[in-house]
């Protein structure tokens, strides 16, 4: 059973009501996306708020949280009126589909997106829902991301291996193009599990990076996994 809450070096994660609890893809996501020039930044799905409250510490744009499970949607807000940023991170429990940004745009767009669609579903509906990709389907993420971000603007989200090359060639349909991808190994041994993806409506070809987490013992962390993340991890 997860903690009811994980400590970061400048803030305090509670998750005993969120859905989602604290993970690897969301630090990385939080870690690793793309801020710079950004002054505005959408959070689709903000689970515990962790990503938000990551880029508040990372930069000075303003971040709007949306979350559209009651629980979830409570559990950021009280992370964020505990952190040094409050004032910058704004959080609406609604999802991507009725969010109305009032005509504003964003410069950045992140989200760690539900992603399973033929799986063994959990009996918990609301994991289900934040697990499962029926409730935000690849299509709504891309509608609603052309709604929302700027022109010049970049969209940056975490999906395993194969569903991440199938959201790329999805999203070249909608005029969105991949213009980066992390790959991310576990250990020097194993496949790629993870992608992080950025997107934007400039077609060009994509650099390709590479991350390994450990490596190969539990716990022994790669030194380009612990210079991502050691604003962040107690141990690092």
């Amino acid at each position: 059973m997860a903690n009811n809450f994980f400590s970061f070096k400048q803030f305090t994660i509670w998750q005993d009501k969120s859905a989602f609890k604290v993970g690897t893809d969301g630090v990385l996501l939080g870690a690793y996306a793309d801020i710079d020039g950004v002054g505005s930044i959408l959070d689709i799905g903000s689970g515990t708020g962790l990503i938000s409250i990551m880029l508040a510490q990372r930069c000075d744009a303003v971040i709007t949280a949306i979350e559209p499970d009651h629980e979830s949607f409570v559990q950021t807000c009280e992370n964020v009126s505990r952190c040094e940023w409050q004032n910058r991170i704004k959080v609406v429990n609604t999802d991507l589909q009725n969010f109305n940004a009032n005509q504003d745009k964003f410069d950045l767009i992140v989200t760690n997106p539900p992603y399973f669609s033929d799986s063994l579903k959990s009996p918990d509906p609301r994991k289900s829902t934040a697990r499962h990709n029926d409730s935000l389907t690849t299509v709504e993420i891309l509608k609603g991301v052309l709604k929302t971000l700027k022109d010049d603007g970049r969209l940056q989200l975490v999906m395993p291996y194969v569903e991440g090359n199938v959201f790329i060639a999805e999203a070249y349909k909608y005029g969105l193009y991949c213009n980066c991808i992390l790959k991310i190994k576990p250990l020097p041994t194993t496949e790629i599990r993870r992608l992080i993806l950025t997107f934007s409506r400039l077609q060009k070809k994509p650099v390709e990076k590479f991350l390994t987490i450990e490596h190969g013992r539990r716990h022994e962390f790669t030194e380009e996994y612990i210079n991502l993340t050691r604003d962040f991890y107690l141990k690092f």
